[in-house]
């Protein structure tokens, strides 16, 4: 049995294909670059036609080469909070707005939550332009036409390929409007949103899955007849794709973004343990909750360091950070991108700070880096603070970190004296996808380095979840 796995990013659209342990094969992989367009007014947008498009693509490359011979269950890990409006047809109008983007704002004189506690207990979210309760009026006033019904990306660019995709209640969740205990739309959110009947996606029951389209089944013979499982918020396959399944361990992932989170059981219907102020909560699916935190600033901070800094590259690089000791480097703030919630800070709130006529380009792209792991650990002891006992385990992975065994290093050094562990395998996501679809709650076997990076540089050759720094 092989497992078609995608993951629907921000910067790329990705298919692989893992065996039946959930393992990624060498070699199966096809990958496209998506063009996200960011503008100074906060806008970060998607073409939502090209992304369906890219993903074909990839879906041709792998049936080209006869890599889904074989494939018996479709996984896919997608990016959470995306919103696209569509008209009656079903056709978008404009593009789609991704978590980047700092545009909405509430409108004038619009309604606030009752019982702003009360609310993000059940929702595990707040009103905040990332969620949709912002965002829907929002672009009913600014999106140029009369939107008929709302979507995101996964229900979008799969109903392309299934004819009909339901919003998972992990996907849901990421819209800021599921209540987490009843797994339905939440009545004050929906009202916050203006929301009309029809307006929200259907809701996919925990045994729903699609199948492809007459005309894509013939273009992909080998996926007729094959299901399809609910979309997987990206943060949460990412957890279970690192193996931290449980609150004694918890996942770092540095991709385009960042992210600190502990994943807990909860059933549907079960009352949630409290949730700290300043963390959201989300459905990694109908029996199991992810909390944590989330950064604007990630792979795409180190992307612009090396591109504005004109860094030195590769070996040269890591040689001149080896000079520079975790904690040393320039105080940055590097939200670059703005706050995710509950934060409010816009786009171009980052801040250097004790620049000096000696201070050189590596020393400010160590204090970026560094700012990002400032950040985990202070929303770790939050966490924390939640669960019975501390956390003991952390795992680092995503593409970003592959590339700089120095950020890895620093990170191990903010987070002492937990042991912290690193995870070469840059598609912890697929595979925990994968692994949410086949039911499977004993995490990932041995990772293994199968592909590039995003920025096409080859991974780092450590052996699965390697200790950085052993309690």
């Amino acid at each position: 049995m092989s497992i078609l796995a995608l993951d629907l990013g921000t910067s790329s659209v990705r298919g692989l294909i893992l065996d039946n342990a959930a393992m990624p094969q060498p070699g199966a992989l096809a990958r496209r670059k998506v063009a996200l367009a960011v503008d100074r007014d906060g806008s970060a947008t998607l073409d939502p036609a090209d992304y369906l498009a890219a993903l074909i693509d990839c879906l041709d490359d792998l049936n080209a080469a006869g890599q889904l011979d074989g494939v018996e269950l479709v996984a896919t890990a997608a990016q959470w909070h995306s919103v696209l409006p569509l008209d009656a047809s079903g056709s978008p109008i404009g593009p789609l707005m991704t978590w980047l983007d700092t545009r909405p704002s509430a409108l004038p004189g619009a309604a606030h939550p009752s019982d702003a506690d009360g609310f993000h207990q059940r929702t595990g979210t707040w009103w905040h332009r990332f969620y949709w309760t912002v965002r829907l009026p929002w672009l009913r006033r600014h999106c140029g036409g009369r939107p008929a019904r709302f979507v995101g990306l996964p229900e979008y660019v799969l109903a392309g390929l299934l004819g009909a995709a339901p919003m998972s209640v992990s996907q849901a969740s990421g819209t800021g409007m599921l209540d987490l205990v009843t797994m339905d739309w939440d009545a004050e959110a929906a009202d916050l949103a203006a929301a009309r009947p029809g307006e929200l996606p259907e809701l996919a029951a925990a045994d729903w899955h699609g199948q492809l389209r007459a005309e894509f089944a013939h273009r992909w013979p080998a996926l007729a007849g094959v299901p399809w499982s609910p979309p997987i918020g990206d943060g949460a396959a990412s957890n279970v794709g690192s193996g931290c399944l449980d609150a004694s361990r918890a996942a770092v992932t540095v991709g385009t973004s960042a992210a600190v989170r502990l994943v807990q059981d909860a059933a549907a219907g079960v009352p949630l343990p409290p949730l700290p102020d300043l963390l959201w909560r989300y459905r990694v699916d109908h029996t199991r909750i992810v909390t944590g935190r989330a950064y604007s600033a990630g792979g795409n901070l180190y992307s612009w360091a090396n591109r504005e800094l004109r860094l030195p590259q590769g070996a040269e690089l890591e040689q001149a950070l080896g000079l520079i000791e975790p904690g040393e480097g320039v105080p940055a703030d590097p939200r670059f991108g703005g706050d995710r919630p509950p934060g409010r800070a816009p786009a171009g709130a980052g801040e250097l700070r004790g620049l000096g006529f000696g201070t050189t380009a590596v020393d400010i792209f160590a204090g970026l880096m560094e700012g990002v792991c400032r950040q985990v650990a202070g929303d770790l002891g939050k966490l924390e603070s939640m669960v019975e006992a501390p956390v003991t385990e952390v795992v680092l992975g995503g593409g970003a970190l592959a590339a700089s065994d120095w950020w890895r290093r620093a990170f191990g050094v903010v987070l002492a004296p937990r042991q912290v562990r690193y995870m070469p395998e840059p598609e912890v996501g697929a595979v925990g996808a994968a692994l949410v679809a086949l039911g499977r709650r004993d995490g990932p076997g041995p990772a293994r380095d199968i592909g590039q990076t995003v920025d096409g540089d080859s991974a780092s050759k450590l052996p699965a979840s390697q200790p950085l720094y052993p309690s």
